[in-house]
């Protein structure tokens, strides 16, 4: 959802906007069905009803690799433990997907500034699918694409690794040290 609310603000407002990073971009307007959005109230329903583990279950569903489901069964029940109002998220799991950051791909084209698109495997990670972080990166103008190596864990998962591209990446453009200008 991170990535539907930064490209919806770069949109609308992409004067404020020094340079974007996209881990995961899962949004694309032709795939927007039913079945997919239901997944995420699958996942709401279940931070309501059965709190951070069955939260954990319910975002593990679908993932085939027995090592990879239980990290991210533990990884998201870890991230729905530290949230102060529950409640709220499962507000933001049911709304945010259903929001229209852009009505075509085509808006991608429309971002000038650069930005670094981190996708992932598709074995560790099916809800983020690799072929949706790759168009991203083929359509925005000024982008670096990232993923991990065959076989390890997804790149948005190894935070130390994610924050040295990042870095890497905003040094190559100049923007490294620089503090976000006031919106005032």
């Amino acid at each position: 959802m991170g990535c539907h609310t930064a490209i919806a603000f770069a949109l609308r407002h992409p004067e404020r906007v020094a340079a974007l990073i996209l881990a995961g971009p899962v949004f694309m307007p032709e795939l927007q069905g039913e079945e997919e959005l239901s997944r995420w109230d699958e996942r709401a329903d279940a931070l309501e009803t059965g709190g951070p583990e069955a939260f954990g279950r319910a975002a593990a569903e679908g993932i085939e690799s027995e090592q990879y489901r239980e990290t991210v069964e533990r990884l998201a029940m870890d991230r729905a433990a530290l949230h102060r109002n529950p409640g709220a998220v499962a507000e933001a799991l049911r709304e945010v997907p259903r929001s229209r950051p852009f009505v075509s791909m085509d808006k991608l084209g429309r971002l000038e500034m650069p930005v670094l698109v981190a996708g992932t495997r598709d074995e560790a990670d099916p809800g983020h699918p690799y072929d949706v972080a790759r168009l991203y990166a083929d359509l925005l103008p000024h982008s670096e694409f990232v993923v991990e190596d065959p076989g390890e864990s997804p790149l948005s998962w190894q935070g130390g690794r994610l924050s040295r591209e990042i870095a890497g990446f905003l040094g190559r453009k100049g923007i490294e040290g620089q503090p976000p200008e006031s919106a005032g």
